[in-house]
């Protein structure tokens, strides 16, 4: 469905108005309090756990997470949110759901949450068109959090956005020598670091819920680092969601968890 784009104020910092904007599912997603989450398609268990908790503190305490749909980060961005509490823009038509990878993922937000796109129904992603999508990702949010990435990376593109609408960029605090385009952003003081997660969701949340932490068989079990096959013979319908998400990873037949 088309999307009356004049009421959303956020577009107005893009450099180009879009002439359509097309989405699926719940509009009152784009009246809240919102925050974009960008970073590495191949991230570490570092910033796989710290995106996780930041999404799913953000949207405990009612800030909608904006993210791009991807592999690695947006989708472990999208997760921590819930899929009701989230919107994905995407580089394609939003019958394409794209990458296939997160091909479910996508689609249960499209039913729970907000799928967006300046693109027609059934088009296909192409390298100009996710630069497209990452302005519209900044765009819409309150501030850009870049959970990770290196010099060179598409992220750059995301960054140069933010500077470009004077938006506030906030990063998780890397070791030197990882996340090397996060880590000079630091040091020259375009970007402040989140220590403290309950803190970073205080600035956008009126009242902090405090959320109790809960527990999760499944990662429960993968921290005792389990074989693959033992781990496929006891939750043979969670372990390939698992790993694609980022929750897992299976390195030589064993599996460990990133959380």
């Amino acid at each position: 469905m088309n999307l009356v784009q004049e009421n959303i104020s956020e577009l107005q910092l893009m450099k180009n108005y879009p002439k359509e904007l097309f989405y699926s599912g719940n509009l009152e997603l784009l009246q809240k309090t919102k925050i974009s989450i960008v970073g590495s398609r191949k991230p570490s268990k570092y910033s796989r756990s710290l995106t996780h908790q930041l999404s799913s503190q953000l949207s405990k305490n009612a800030v909608c997470v904006v993210s791009g749909g991807a592999m690695g980060i947006d989708a472990i961005a999208h997760k921590g949110a819930g899929e009701s509490n989230t919107i994905s823009v995407l580089p394609c038509g939003i019958n394409v759901k794209y990458p296939a990878i997160n091909k479910n993922l996508l689609s249960d937000i499209e039913k729970k949450g907000l799928l967006l796109s300046q693109f027609s129904s059934d088009f296909i992603a192409t390298p100009w068109s996710f630069v497209v999508r990452n302005e519209l990702v900044v765009a819409l949010g309150e501030v850009l959090v870049v959970a990770e990435a290196e010099l060179e990376s598409g992220s750059m593109r995301s960054i140069e956005f933010a500077l470009k609408m004077n938006k506030e960029i906030y990063v998780f605090a890397h070791r030197i020598g990882e996340s090397t385009a996060t880590n000079e952003l630091l040091k020259s003081g375009k970007a402040k670091a989140i220590y403290d997660i309950d803190e970073f969701v205080k600035k956008f949340s009126k009242t902090l819920v405090e959320v109790p932490k809960t527990v999760d068989d499944f990662i429960d079990f993968c921290k005792s680092n389990p074989t693959y096959d033992e781990a496929l013979k006891k939750y043979p319908g969670r372990v390939f969601e698992a790993e694609l998400s980022g929750e897992i990873t299976i390195e030589n037949g064993k599996v460990f968890s990133n959380l």
